[in-house]
């Protein structure tokens, strides 16, 4: 040993894994270490601008895809800055995705809309690891169509179910099937590029285009084992999906999932609470408001009769009154006995709307005698797949118009008629109720009172149509038309699933 240290100042330099580098007054590299050249992936830097701010102070910079360099700056001459960095990217990404996890527990409970949370937790998955574009995608309760219900990235596309399916039929693998149907995650590398040379994505090439992205990654959302939905991440160019990126799409799955799961049990306690306060107020009214405009029939009636036994009576004013005191009272209680009936809980939410309508033909047609046929046309039985309260209104508005019916039309039979049309993802509710009997002049069909508001407000809830078409003599017609969201069938024959 000669007293010298083991390493000079450049050798130390070359072996120390931080970077180390000096920048000039215009931010551009004058020397770097090797570990700072690899860092920032380029063998020779001098001359190239560097990501480092102007000044000395210390903080966290972004470089190329998605990384990001911790650094401290010091300054060595007037003209020129000592900066020493490592990378911090998956460190940082760690502590946002952390985050996220945490913040989207948070929103599972603490927000009723399904739409607005996972609207929410794809922001986040998006702005955790810095993708291109998220989508979160559930099915109905019989699993069988897909609804875009959370996105960030991708601009609105009004008709991008549409689009996709043409790209289905047209031979597109759509990867989002295979992990839905198989349980299990599926990653892509270099997606992109076979979606843009692939002809049959032609019709949602544009839409995908931009921003752009590169590997792609599908989650299943599982409840108990069986998917509800899935997670689709596009990743921008550079990145790749490691084992650590796929737990955390598989951690944010969880928890949209569980969004799903939650806002599914408030449906069925919402519904419980709707059918319970309709039995209370069935209940009360029979037990009430029923009984006692019977009553009132009897007494009428028996008013009649005495009268009509010569008591010292004014008996043509007694008989008069007693006959419209049982008129009246025989529709009161036909109108309330049509409201007990319809306060009863449907079973549209546990048996479908083609059930309820049955039931209600079968109990109209017992009550007042008059003829009640329906046809549904369904056959894929798709209407018992429509959101509880879309099914709800649309009970109920085909319920007061066949009410209208009886109550109005003095004819002899009515028609219901349900069932969807349109194509493929853009589809429509289509029920009539059309009676044979005297008509409406058009002012009445045009406005109507009570009952129609309601009708037509319920229809308005959904952004839908209600029609009345009516002609003296001519029967009546009431049209409702719904547009349910657009949605993607989960099977597709000319898939591939592999």
């Amino acid at each position: 040993m000669d007293g010298r240290p083991l390493f000079d100042a450049t050798t130390l330099l070359e072996r120390l894994p931080d970077g180390v580098a000096v920048i000039d007054a215009g931010g551009r590299f004058v020397q770097a270490n090797p570990a700072a050249r690899a860092l920032c992936g380029d063998a020779d830097l001098v001359g190239a601008d560097s990501p480092f701010p102007a000044g000395t102070a210390d903080g966290v910079v972004g470089w190329g895809a998605g990384r990001e360099f911790a650094y401290q700056m010091r300054e060595l001459t007037g003209r020129e800055r000592l900066v020493v960095f490592r990378d911090v990217t998956e460190s940082r990404r760690h502590q946002r995705r952390l985050a996220a996890i945490a913040s989207a527990a948070g929103r599972v409970g603490g927000d009723p809309s399904l739409g607005s949370v996972l609207d929410a937790l794809a922001r986040e998955v998006l702005e955790a690891d810095a993708l291109a574009s998220v989508q979160i995608m559930t099915v109905n309760a019989a699993g069988a169509r897909f609804q875009v219900m959370g996105s960030a990235g991708f601009g609105p596309a009004a008709n991008f179910f549409d689009l996709l399916l043409d790209c289905a039929e047209a031979g597109a693998e759509l990867r989002m099937i295979d992990a839905f149907t198989s349980r299990l995650p599926v990653v892509v590398p270099g997606r992109y590029a076979a979606v843009m040379a692939d002809p049959a994505w032609e019709p949602l090439r544009e839409h995908m285009r931009h921003p752009e992205w590169d590997w792609f990654a599908s989650v299943p959302l599982l409840v108990r084992g069986e998917p509800v939905g899935i997670l689709n991440a596009f990743y921008a160019p550079g990145q790749e999906i490691n084992g650590t990126a796929l737990d955390f799409l598989l951690a944010m799955a969880d928890q949209a999932a569980m969004a799903v799961h939650y806002a599914a049990m408030l449906d069925r306690e919402r519904e419980v609470a709707r059918r319970e306060e309709r039995q209370r107020l069935a209940r009360d009214l029979h037990d009430s408001v029923v009984q006692h405009v019977f009553s009132m029939g009897m007494q009428a009636e028996s008013l009649g009769m005495t009268s009509g036994r010569g008591a010292k009576v004014d008996s043509a004013y007694v008989v008069r009154v007693a006959g419209e005191l049982g008129q009246i009272s025989k529709a009161v209680l036909t109108d309330l006995r049509v409201m007990v009936t319809d306060l009863h809980p449907t079973p549209s939410a546990d048996q479908g709307l083609a059930a309820a309508l049955f039931l209600l033909a079968e109990s109209t047609m017992g009550r007042t005698g008059l003829e009640v046929a329906v046809t549904v046309d369904d056959p894929r039985h798709d209407l018992d797949d429509l959101e509880s309260e879309l099914r709800e209104d649309a009970y109920r508005v085909i319920a007061e118009a066949l009410h209208n019916s009886v109550k109005h039309s003095r004819g002899g039979r009515v028609t219901i008629t349900a069932g969807l049309s349109g194509r493929g993802t853009r589809r429509l509710l289509v029920c009539e109720v059309a009676d044979d009997g005297r008509g409406l002049d058009a002012a009445t069909a045009g406005e109507g009172g009570f009952g129609m508001t309601t009708m037509r407000e319920r229809a308005a809830r959904w952004s839908g149509r209600l029609t009345v078409r009516s002609e003296p003599g001519g029967g009546t017609s009431v049209r409702l038309e719904l547009p349910l969201p657009a949605s993607l069938p989960a099977e597709i024959p000319a898939l591939r699933i592999t």
